[in-house]
C-alpha cells in the first residue's frame, strides 16, 4: 500500500513538472539531399485542430540555422514546390520578422511536407529571447496566407536554438 502511494505521488510530481524541465537537447542528424550533414531535434506541435496543424523545429548545418515547419494540410508536390514566399513570424516582443524561404521538400513517401526558412544571424538573439506567437505561411492560390497562432510549446524553438548554441560553444572550447 505504501509503495503504491509513493509511486502515485512520484507519478503526479513527474506529470506536474513543467515541459521545459525535460531537456529538448536530443540532437539528431541526417544527410541532406546535397550530401551535407544536418542536425535537428524532433518536431513539436505548435498548433493542432481537426482541420489543420503545424509542427516544427530548428535545423542547422553548423553554419546556418533554419526554422523547419510541417504544415497540414499541404498542397501536392507540384504546387508545393512553388511556395517560396518569406515566412512572417511574430514574436512575443510584438514585432514581426521575415524569414527567407530556403527549401520545400516532401519526405516519407510524400506524406510530410517540410518548409525550411533561413534564420538571419541578427534574428538569432530575438529567437533566443522571445517566444514565437504566430507564423503566416503564404500558401498561394485560393487559400492565400495561412495563419498559425502558436497554442502549444511556444518556447520550444527558443529552447532548441539555445541547445544548439550551447552545444556549439562546448565544441569550440
Amino acid at each position: 500500500m505504501r509503495a503504491t502511494l509513493k509511486n502515485s505521488i512520484f507519478g503526479l510530481l513527474l506529470l506536474s513538472a513543467p515541459v521545459s524541465a525535460f531537456s529538448q537537447c536530443n540532437v539528431l542528424n541526417r544527410v541532406s539531399p546535397d550530401g551535407s550533414m544536418q542536425y535537428y531535434m524532433e518536431p513539436v506541435n505548435f498548433y493542432w485542430t481537426s482541420t489543420k496543424s503545424l509542427k516544427g523545429d530548428i535545423v542547422t548545418d553548423k553554419d546556418n540555422y533554419f526554422l523547419e515547419l510541417q504544415p497540414v494540410p499541404f498542397p501536392e508536390k507540384a504546387e508545393g514546390r512553388k511556395l517560396k514566399k518569406p515566412l512572417k513570424m511574430k514574436l512575443a516582443d510584438g514585432n514581426t520578422y521575415d524569414l527567407k524561404h530556403f527549401d520545400t521538400r516532401y519526405i516519407e513517401n510524400d506524406t510530410i511536407m517540410e518548409m525550411l526558412y533561413l534564420i538571419d544571424k541578427e534574428d538569432i538573439d530575438k529567437l533566443l529571447n522571445y517566444e514565437v506567437i504566430e507564423v503566416n505561411i503564404d500558401m498561394m492560390g485560393e487559400e492565400g496566407v495561412r495563419t498559425y497562432e502558436f497554442k502549444l510549446h511556444k518556447s520550444a524553438l527558443k529552447e532548441q536554438l539555445d541547445c544548439f548554441l550551447k552545444d556549439d560553444e562546448k565544441k569550440k572550447k
